[in-house]
Formats: C-alpha cells, structure tokens, sequence
C-alpha cells in the first residue's frame, strides 16, 4: 500500500463542457500533438508533453487491465472508447470519455489520436468504485489518504 499525504490527489479538475482535449501520439505513444485545453487541463505547458509518453498523465487509480485493453484495441485496429481519470502535474485530477484510434496513411498506421471530453459526477463514482476493485482484485497497488 502506498501512503501520501491528504493534500495529494484530492483536487480535482472539471473539464469544461464545451471543451475538447486532443492529443496525438506516435506509435510508441509518445505525445506528438497537445491542444491547448490539453495543456490547460493537465496543468502542462505544451513543450513538457511533447516527445513525453502519454502516460505521464496516468493516475495510479487507473488499473493496468484498462490500459492493456486500450492497447490490444487500437493495435488490433479498432476504436476504444473508455472512462479515464488521469493526474495533473500538480497531482490533483480529472476524469474524462477518452475515444482513441489508429490515423492512416494511404492505408498505413501512422500515429494514434485521443479525443477526451467530460463525464457526469455520477459516471465518475461509478468507475472511481470499479477501477478500485479492479486494482484489489489484480493485487495492484492501492492508496490510502493520510490525514495529519
């Protein structure tokens, strides 16, 4: 079990309901593309998230199962659409719809695109309770808040 302090990972941020988070990534999911509501959002500036692997916006809370079937998804060419609460620079968070799929070339995987848009506080309670009990279940870390 990890341990952090009660200030890290309780701030969260809405995304706002006209936005749109886009980013891009190569084929090895380095980012290639942030828009700026990207940048806004995960409190990055544009050239932190360049070059960078996606992941650096993952939020432990996310189980790897999620991951591993967003991969075998677009690999296997087709579009995955999931819930996905990722972390800000500052640690705090924010949930969001994440569409992500294959861009071709002339009939060539060439990189990947996530369009991410906002989620109702009560989706986020739903997936916040089945990402906990996916990760006790696959004996993946768990957190607890330590209140000083």
């Amino acid at each position: 079990m990890i341990e952090y302090n009660e200030s890290e990972f309780l701030v969260e941020t809405e995304v706002p309901e006209d936005e749109l988070i886009i980013s891009r990534t190569n084929l090895k999911g380095n980012i290639t593309y942030a828009n700026e509501t990207f940048c806004v959002i995960s409190g990055y500036h544009e050239e932190d998230l360049l070059g960078k692997p996606h992941n650096i916006v993952r939020h432990p809370d996310m189980p790897s199962a999620a991951f591993e079937d967003l991969w075998s998804t677009i690999k296997s060419g087709k579009q995955w659409v999931g819930i996905v609460k990722n972390m800000r620079k500052d640690k705090g968070f924010y949930w969001v719809k994440a569409i992500v799929s294959g861009v071709y070339k002339n009939g060539e995987l060439v990189e990947y695109k996530s369009l991410r848009t906002p989620i109702s506080y009560e989706t986020k309670l739903k997936y916040q309770r089945l990402y906990d009990k996916m990760r006790s279940e696959n004996n993946e870390r768990t957190r607890k808040v330590i209140y000083e």
